[in-house]
């Protein structure tokens, strides 16, 4: 394992909190160096160290005590969503990006259950890691900066914390940008949203609006009910359901390709 010194002077303020210190852990020591020179690309991010097993990672979070860990599952001592429980039991609160081309639907769940804050799937370029890595620490900031005095506020933490859908798990043809787009219309929404109304705030077309309101309703991230008009079909409306409300069986589905 190689780190280097976490030290004192902060990082660019672009997002108002500070440097953020990553700790990269990937078996392939290649890929762990492309990945920290990603890494150290994107202000505020910095990285402090590097580790190619579960234990090397366990062993670093304890002496450089990251703000975050871009975490690859395939480990030659452990799988790395196993790694997780094991730096929360030693008081770790550091936050978890996995980047792995593991892509199961039951790996996506398991990794959504340890609360991990996004899922990166190999290979991928750097402006698909820079994307999420911004996203990322604007949430950060928010959540660090939240001041709770009511119900609302308590809800906007809750969505904050949760972010946006999985945004590999998307079927052939559908983007990230398009995804987050409606998502962000779908969560928005006082109460329910038709396709109709969906395009309408987002600027795409109703057909592509219906397609990633289904795919949401497929997965389990939205939930569907009927308004019956005086004539014609029944419009289909769609309402965000927040995470812990329950899953189908079988959402994740395969996008990408890895190694």
């Amino acid at each position: 394992m190689s780190d280097t010194s976490r030290g004192d002077t902060p990082g660019g303020d672009t997002y108002g909190a500070g440097a953020i210190d990553v700790l990269v852990v990937d078996d392939d020591f290649m890929v762990a160096r492309v990945h920290r020179a990603f890494v150290d690309r994107v202000e505020p991010f910095r990285v402090v160290g590097v580790a190619q097993t579960g234990e090397e990672a366990a062993r670093a979070a304890d002496a450089l005590h990251p703000d975050l860990v871009l975490l690859d599952l395939y480990l030659p001592d452990a799988f790395g969503l196993d790694v997780i429980p094991r730096l929360r039991t030693a008081g770790h609160d550091c936050d978890v990006m996995v980047v792995s081309a593991a892509r199961e639907a039951d790996t996506v769940r398991g990794a959504v259950r340890r609360g991990v804050v996004d899922y990166l799937l190999k290979p991928f370029e750097f402006a698909d890691l820079r994307a999420r890595l911004e996203r990322y620490a604007v949430r950060r900031g928010r959540l660090l900066a939240a001041v709770v005095r009511s119900q609302a506020d308590v809800d906007r933490v809750l969505a904050e914390a949760a972010g946006p859908a999985v945004p590999d798990a998307l079927p052939k043809g559908m983007s990230v940008e398009t995804a987050e787009l409606v998502e962000r219309a779908l969560r928005a929404a006082d109460g329910t949203l038709s396709a109709a109304e969906c395009a309408a705030l987002t600027g795409v077309s109703r057909v592509s609006a219906r397609r990633y309101l289904e795919h949401f309703h497929a997965v389990g991230s939205a939930e569907v009910s009927l308004r019956y008009g005086t004539t014609g079909r029944p419009e289909r409306r769609y309402r965000f359901r927040e995470p812990g409300a329950g899953r189908r069986a079988g959402d994740g589905a395969r996008a990408g390709s890895g190694s």
